[in-house]
């Protein structure tokens, strides 16, 4: 196969406990040779998947299985954060703490912090360290025409507006009129997982084990938003559509991914791993 250089770090960030959409975000990140994952923060979960403590650490031990399960050494752990909201007080955290340090590491490779859940991690991170806005772009999954329709504005509303805020940090949002054209249908997810080995079929028993409120009824089609940041990171966003600002640091909205792109390398290289020696 044609060799394919590593072109960026990345933070992955994620309630991990939540939906599972995160976890094969996770996956495709830690399949692809495009990117580098330096660390991996897990946040804290919104009410409706259950209580909230615990959950944070909880969601870093699914991440952690998961990438042991793809004989993924490196990151040699998953950092929790808390598992309540955005204070506005300096507060440490194992996952804030891990941002920090990664971020203030020197590299030839530029760092962007992928984060598909609620922003609180982001902001313990900048306001404990500001000077960290500079070193690393935000890639965000999160936000809307009205926020408050949005679970990973809304889960910590605080972080988000404090961290969006600063006029020192890159942002390329991918908003959710965007990221819910990222879907794939449950019977594709079906048929990719079960010929997909042991990683396959760990991320399929917990779509099937989603513990959600009773209101949720599943429909044919799953949405895999959070992984729209690998056009940005594993794979190009040559085929994506966004606008962005003159001014700098950036600050890009993605309206439009490649769905098919990216839904079918992660299939490719999900099968790929499973027939490794």
């Amino acid at each position: 196969m044609i060799r394919i250089e590593p072109r960026c770090r990345v933070i992955v960030d994620n309630d991990w406990a939540g939906d599972p959409d995160g976890l094969l975000g996770l996956a495709h990140h830690a399949l692809s040779p495009a990117n580098r994952i330096a660390a991996v923060t897990s946040s804290l979960t919104n009410p409706m998947f259950g209580v909230p403590e615990g959950r944070s650490q909880r969601g870093a031990c699914l991440a952690g299985e998961l990438l042991r399960v793809l004989e993924r050494p490196e990151p040699a752990a998953v950092h929790p954060g808390p598992d309540s909201p955005f204070t506005g007080q300096p507060r440490s955290s194992a996952a804030a703490s891990a941002i920090i340090e990664t971020a203030m590491t020197a590299d030839d490779l530029p760092l962007i912090l992928v984060c598909a859940g609620p922003l609180t991690n982001v902001a313990d991170a900048l306001l404990l360290e500001p000077g960290i806005a500079r070193l690393l772009t935000l890639a965000w999954v999160g936000g809307a025409a009205r926020n408050d329709d949005e679970y990973n504005y809304f889960t910590d509303p605080a972080a988000a507006d404090f961290v969006l805020a600063n006029q020192e940090l890159a942002v390329w949002q991918f908003p959710a009129e965007t990221y819910r054209q990222m879907v794939a249908s449950v019977a594709e997810l079906d048929h990719a997982f079960r010929v997909a080995g042991p990683a396959g079929e760990w991320l399929w028993e917990h779509f099937n084990s989603l513990e959600v409120p009773d209101f949720v009824k599943f429909g044919p089609v799953w949405c895999l938003g959070d992984s729209a940041p690998l056009v940005v990171t594993g794979l190009d966003d040559v085929t994506s559509v966004f606008t962005e600002t003159s001014a700098r640091p950036s600050r890009r909205t993605y309206t439009g991914v490649d769905s098919r792109l990216v839904v079918a390398d992660f299939f490719a290289k999900l099968h790929l791993h499973a027939r490794r020696p």
